[in-house]
């Protein structure tokens, strides 16, 4: 688009040199002042196609901060799932029950001394072996965890009509089953109404600074992870509220 509106000015300027040489003295004011109009026009032009990028990079980091908060929900809803059922729940509506009604254990882990025989029954040597040993010593709510945050629309892909897709399936990992889960929204529907150009230059990104490919994630089915596909600076604000 810059190079077509630099060639455009260009030949304005070849025109207007004409014009001035060969154009009768009487039409001079016309053609200035639509001149001066055309010239007004492809400056516009020009602001327009260095703003539209910068502006596009500012509108889509918001709309995809207010997305990956959602799929930190998912993601803090499955790995409290799987520490009270041992499993990841198939349905984002069962995680919203889970959060409702689940409770998780609390626990306290101590370190005992036993003395254990290391010789045999006729000759003991007792040896002192130290253990850990955890107790339940009561419970809570899984709501606790969520308490500010918008697990009951976890479901819903902000700022559009869509929900999250989510997956689970196992993952052989040295030759254990391991449970794992995945959940995704398609970039072009958080993006729906911005600019067709750098949707498709956006849903075509590959580099470390940016959201790889169509969509937004957290988990994977091929893989042993609840991390998500997002760049570390969409996770600065996570952690300052966690250092306070």
């Amino acid at each position: 688009m810059l190079i077509t509106i630099i060639a455009a000015i260009f030949i304005t300027g070849a025109v207007a040199f004409l014009i001035v040489k060969y154009l009768p003295l009487k039409l001079k004011p016309v053609v200035s002042i639509l001149l001066l109009v055309l010239a007004i026009f492809l400056t516009w032009k020009i602001y327009d196609g260095v703003m539209k990028p910068i502006n596009f990079h500012k509108n889509k980091k918001v709309v995809y901060e207010k997305v990956i908060d959602q799929l930190k929900i998912i993601r803090d809803a499955q790995i409290a799932h799987k520490e009270v059922t041992g499993k990841y729940s198939k349905s984002i509506s069962g995680l919203i029950q889970f959060v409702d009604t689940a409770q998780l254990a609390l626990t306290n882990t101590t370190t005992v001394v036993e003395k254990v025989n290391k010789g045999t029954k006729w000759q003991p040597i007792m040896v002192d072996v130290e253990k850990r040993v955890t107790d339940t010593i009561g419970y809570e709510p899984v709501l606790k965890r969520f308490t500010g945050r918008a697990y009951k629309n976890m479901a819903k892909v902000p700022g559009t009509d869509k929900e999250f897709s989510l997956e689970i399936g196992m993952v052989d990992k040295f030759n254990v089953q391991v449970d794992v889960f995945f959940a995704k929204a398609n970039k072009a529907d958080v993006l729906k109404g911005m600019d067709a150009s750098l949707i498709k230059q956006e849903l075509e990104a590959n580099t470390s600074d940016e959201i790889k490919g169509e969509f937004i994630s957290v988990g994977s089915l091929n893989e042993v992870t609840t991390g998500g596909n997002w760049p570390p600076y969409y996770d600065k604000n996570e952690s300052a509220k966690n250092d306070k």
